[in-house]
């Protein structure tokens, strides 16, 4: 019997959170197959999804540095995927790859959307779109470029429990900084600093949170790693140092109000005066001739026990993508949200 495959499409733009079964289509079809590869495309089943806040961005249809996803489209995403069939010389049956697919079961895959995986011993497989792939990278760029933590520095990093955040943290104690977390529950802070090194963290949602904070960073704050803007970023502003580095790598607290356009925008922005800092803004993809090295030290790093992953991993198939994403913005997830596609066997 032939093999049928499910595929997620945009059916509409939410105005608020992702609404399961309403924003998304799930369509049955038939699979792609092995005879309708061209040259240099390889067919892939997916194993692991990765769900990450910037794909609830994607759901506007603004200027950003990708094109919104368009009614009708496949839902984009990343994801650890098997080779079935190959046409491209990089790949063969049976290898894992890192496959820009999408939300969907069964893809033909082109050969600018695929890379092989490779990671050091010590590493999972996982790590392939968590700790050692994009997340890992975002936070590893995002510090040596814009960050740039110092021995002695104090960084703060909010979303600290949240995949790259709590990768962002751990780097920053490699390179000899003092870091402080920002997490949403007292669970969350405990875990920071007795599991993941942290020195010290705070729980945003506690009605002390501010003077917490200030006790926390008697010498102000160096390096701010933003993931969630909004309120925690003005009072990250509050304890800015005299020129410090703030690294704006997201704002997940605005992604389901339109980027934030229905509430209240950052209100001490003379604090970027009065203390010279220095906020930027990037995107992974900033610096694509460093990647392989990156990946490379990443992977390193966690072998080694310095980069501690945590992962949420939410079994169930494709179908329950549009549901898990929403651990995101609820606070559901620790580390890395992943969905479970298909159980992961190594091919021997």
């Amino acid at each position: 019997m032939a093999r049928r495959n499910s595929t997620f499409y945009l059916a509409e733009r939410p105005e608020g959170p992702i609404i399961p079964g309403k924003t998304f289509n799930l369509v049955e079809s038939a699979a792609p197959t092995a005879s309708e590869l061209k040259d240099g495309q390889i067919l892939v089943e997916t194993i692991y999804l990765s769900l990450d806040p910037a794909m609830r961005a994607w759901l506007y249809d603004f200027r950003s540095y990708v094109p919104g996803v368009q009614i009708g489209e496949k839902m984009r995403g990343g994801a650890v995927a098997r080779v079935l069939a190959s046409k491209n010389p990089k790949a063969k049956e049976g290898d894992m790859v890192y496959s820009q697919s999408g939300w969907t079961e069964v893809a033909i895959v082109d050969d600018d959307k695929f890379e092989v995986i490779d990671l050091p011993k010590g590493t999972k497989i996982t790590d392939a779109i968590g700790a050692a792939g994009l997340t890992g990278l975002t936070a590893y760029f995002g510090l040596k470029h814009v960050g740039q933590p110092k021995a002695g520095d104090t960084v703060v990093v909010s979303g600290a429990a949240g995949a790259t955040g709590s990768v962002a943290g751990q780097i920053a104690k490699i390179n000899g900084a003092r870091v402080v977390g920002i997490a949403g529950s007292d669970e969350k802070c405990e875990l920071l600093t007795k599991e993941l090194g942290f020195d010290a963290a705070v729980n945003y949602k506690s009605p002390t949170f501010k003077e917490d904070l200030a006790k926390a960073t008697p010498d102000f704050i160096n390096v701010y790693f933003d993931n969630v803007g909004g309120e925690i970023l003005e009072a990250a502003l509050e304890r800015a140092a005299f020129r410090s580095r703030f690294v704006m790598c997201g704002s997940i607290s605005g992604y389901n109000n339109r980027l934030g356009g229905g509430g209240t925008g950052v209100r001490n922005l003379h604090m970027v005066t009065v203390q010279r800092v220095r906020m930027e803004g990037f995107i992974v993809v900033d610096w694509p001739e460093e990647v392989p090295a990156a990946k490379q030290q990443l992977g390193q790093w966690i072998a080694e026990g310095k980069i501690k992953r945590k992962e949420t991993i939410i079994k169930g198939g494709l179908k329950v993508a549009d549901t898990a994403i929403g651990n995101l913005f609820n606070g559901g997830n620790t580390g890395k949200l992943i969905v479970e596609v298909k159980p992961y066997e190594v091919s021997t």
